[in-house]
């Protein structure tokens, strides 16, 4: 058994979702306990559901983490120093099968998201962490959203466009436009209105949550070379230098548009907090290529604080121990920091 943790000061803890519990969301969220259970800054956490998936998880793993069922949120924090807290609130139970997703594993994800969700909104919770999911899964149980960031701007009352996805890294942050779209309908999507509005997000968002009075926004081009004055292509100065100008005069630092291929440069990273990016890709390349095993998928524009593991569920090597929980570490703490940001302000 592994040496009892301290109690943790923080009044309210953090609600983590499970994921698919045939992926590696159960191991890594037992072994972030592991190595977060006595971090002095880190507020303590409870998973929503699935204490019989986190218990057969232990034992199949080889991870020496008691779970410690609760039946409220206010008890996190006390039992956090005895165990990993899980939340019994009538989730649906499934079998730990790692590597075989099921609907029954489907339904226990979706479940635990929600539920997790809806414990920040009514105050016990200080910020969400999700494990991942899969979305062909969730769509086999009734799951009609793109991903988790537009399930839970409308479980917050927001529209898809409000709730905007940032990646980060402990050096780089991204952020694209537009997301789970084929890439041949992205220039028709793309408006001025929309990369204003995003914009505007995480401009506000940097300050609120991360501190930065002032942040210095960087906006990629679409097309090569940034266009190269129309002869590649015209959104650039059609969308999205009109965009920029409109900011500038609202007195948001902005630069651009920068060519993709000069954006993530050594030379270029320093001069931003973020980059906003035209294309899923554009943005999630760089980030996974350079911060893979730190990268945190931050929902802006919410009413509630909401981090993941920016990886998905990795179903081909579910339950073999090789699982690399850093990620989810660094989605914990970053939620942690964002809640002291938000308390602070």
């Amino acid at each position: 058994m592994a040496d009892r943790a301290p109690a943790h000061p923080s009044p309210r803890p953090l609600a983590l979702s499970i994921g698919d519990p045939a992926g590696i969301g159960p191991e890594i969220v037992l072994r972030a306990y592991l190595q977060l259970r006595l971090a002095p800054n880190t507020a303590p956490f409870f998973v929503v559901g699935g204490a019989q998936v986190l218990a057969a998880a232990e034992e199949h793993c080889g991870i020496d983490c008691p779970v410690v069922v609760i039946q409220d949120p206010a008890q996190a924090a006390a039992a956090f120093a005895d165990g990993l807290p899980v939340l019994k609130n009538g989730a649906p139970q499934t079998d730990y099968t790692p590597g075989k997703p099921s609907d029954a594993g489907a339904a226990l994800a979706l479940h635990s998201l929600a539920e997790a969700a809806r414990c920040v909104l009514a105050g016990s919770a200080c910020g969400l962490v999700t494990a991942p999911v899969s979305k062909a899964q969730l769509g086999k149980v009734g799951f009609e959203f793109p991903g988790q960031t537009e399930f839970l701007a409308e479980i917050c009352g927001l529209g898809a466009q409000d709730a905007v996805m940032m990646l980060a890294g402990p050096s780089l942050r991204t952020v694209p436009i537009t997301v789970h779209v084929a890439l041949a309908d992205v220039p028709a999507m793309l408006s001025a209105n929309l990369i204003m509005h995003k914009t505007r997000i995480v401009a506000a968002a940097l300050a609120r949550d991360f501190g930065i009075e002032r942040p210095r926004l960087a906006i990629a081009g679409l097309n090569p070379h940034s266009g190269e004055n129309g002869q590649f292509g015209s959104e650039e100065t059609r969308i999205i230098e009109p965009a920029i100008a409109r900011l500038r005069e609202k007195g948001l630092d902005v630069t651009g548009p920068v060519p993709g291929d000069a954006l993530f440069t050594p030379r270029m990273r320093p001069t931003y907090d973020a980059a906003l990016c035209m294309y899923h890709d554009q943005a999630l390349i760089p980030l996974k290529a350079l911060e893979f095993d730190e990268g945190v998928n931050v929902t802006l524009g919410l009413p509630i604080i909401r981090t993941s593991p920016d990886h998905g569920t990795a179903f081909d090597i579910a339950g073999s121990g090789v699982a690399d929980a850093s990620a989810m570490i660094a989605a914990i703490r970053m939620a942690t920091a964002c809640a002291n940001a938000r308390a602070n302000v």
